[in-house]
């Protein structure tokens, strides 16, 4: 080999040696970036899911029925009720959806739409106001729509307050939250052979807290002022204890209501809550 050959073949050697380093360093910039993107979108992730760790949703589906066809009168207080909890509620954190003179298909609706919004972290609440009728052991909220004559129409146009609490679980809600004011003395009574007056003990899931109006069994008188007794004493306990529990605000009111009437009228408050929840602060 003479010496221009021995140039040239150093020449190349030099030139395959120098592309050899830029495509290494091209290909290790490009595994670098791959990396610095990886590690983005790792905290961006990161970041989503911390953030959503202690933000806990707060709903509420109010439902207020006061016109139904077979009744003597209007039940007033019950759409009054509806109005004055939902705006309490909104004002400390729940996003309401309030139903009046909900038909069947509107409860139907209402409870599905509730259903599709609940998560693993959802603290959610009940509130009927209106008729209430046990059958089969089991408690009915009624739609104002309801043809009442024997006790399995109440089952078939009824909706059921444990089907919804069931449901609640289902979902994975975080706490489930009831008050239940229809413990009345409704217009279909004289209808069925058998009947037992007011609602049936409520079956209380896991992590739940439930108001109703009155004990098992028991009716009462709606009185006559602008919002049943019930919700009168539980709007003065909500807007009295700001930061005070769920559970402190139902008990209170079950109190006070039963020394007001002087024992007349004894609400029933049942609890399996495993932490404290707060109904009148945003967030809590």
């Amino acid at each position: 080999m003479n010496v221009r050959q021995l140039d040239i073949s150093r020449r190349s050697i030099a030139l395959a040696a120098a592309l050899i380093g830029t495509v290494s360093l091209v290909i290790g910039a490009h595994a670098a970036l791959n990396m610095r993107a990886l590690d983005a979108a790792k905290a961006v992730t990161t970041d989503q899911v911390t953030g959503s760790v202690g933000q806990t949703s707060r709903l509420a589906l109010v439902i207020g029925n006061g016109h139904y066809p077979d009744a003597s009168a209007p039940l007033t207080q019950s759409i009054n009720d509806a109005r004055a909890l939902s705006s309490t509620l909104r004002k400390n954190g729940f996003d309401v959806d309030m139903v009046e003179d909900a038909s069947k298909d509107d409860m139907v609706r209402a409870v599905n739409r509730l259903k599709s919004r609940i998560k693993h972290d959802t603290v959610v609440m009940l509130f009927f106001g209106g008729y209430g009728v046990q059958a089969g052991r089991e408690s009915y909220m009624l739609p104002v729509d309801a043809v009442i004559w024997k006790e399995s129409d109440v089952r078939r146009q009824g909706v059921s307050i444990e089907g919804v609490l069931n449901m609640m679980k289902e979902q994975g809600a975080k706490a489930k939250l009831v008050v239940v004011d229809a413990s009345r003395r409704n217009p279909y009574e004289r209808r069925f052979r058998s009947y037992s007056h007011g609602l049936a003990p409520i079956g209380t899931p896991d992590n739940a807290l439930i108001l109703s109006s009155a004990s098992p069994g028991k009716v009462v008188d709606d009185g006559k002022g602008e919002h049943s007794t019930l919700v009168s004493e539980l709007l003065n306990n909500l807007n009295a204890q700001q930061g005070s529990s769920a559970e402190s605000v139902f008990n209170k009111t079950r109190v006070a209501i039963s020394r007001a009437s002087e024992g007349d009228q004894v609400p029933t408050v049942s609890s399996s809550l495993l932490e404290d929840v707060r109904l009148n602060e945003a967030g809590g």
